[in-house]
């Protein structure tokens, strides 16, 4: 796999171009351009199973959405990120009353409705 060619299809794919990437880089190292990113990641690897070889904490970021690199078993690909949307007034209230988010489902708010 080459890591630019697999960066644009992504973009590509979500709608967004080279010019929509505000910053490359690692939150807790730093950043840099978009440029420079393309001249260092037109390179082959091995995403299938095995060892990582993409930086793990990699980010190509925008406006209101990033990608991040997700792993398993040392297969490694783009996973694409956008802001959560705030639920709709006409939906649920504005504010809920929350009784847990704990739960046998870590993705389960339990609302208390009294």
């Amino acid at each position: 796999m080459n890591l630019f060619t697999e960066t644009n299809d992504m973009l590509f794919k979500h709608g967004k171009t080279p010019s929509d990437v505000r910053w490359v880089g690692s939150e807790n190292y730093g950043y840099f351009s978009w440029d420079h990113f393309a001249e260092i990641a037109d390179k082959e690897y091995n995403n299938g199973y095995g060892g990582t070889e993409v930086a793990y904490d990699l980010l190509i970021v925008g406006d209101d959405w990033w990608m991040e690199r997700e792993e398993y078993d040392g297969s490694e690909w783009w996973s694409f990120k956008t802001m959560p949307k705030k639920p709709s007034l006409w939906r649920r209230p504005p504010v809920i009353n929350v009784k847990s988010v704990f739960g046998s489902d870590a993705n389960l708010i339990t609302i208390n409705e009294e």
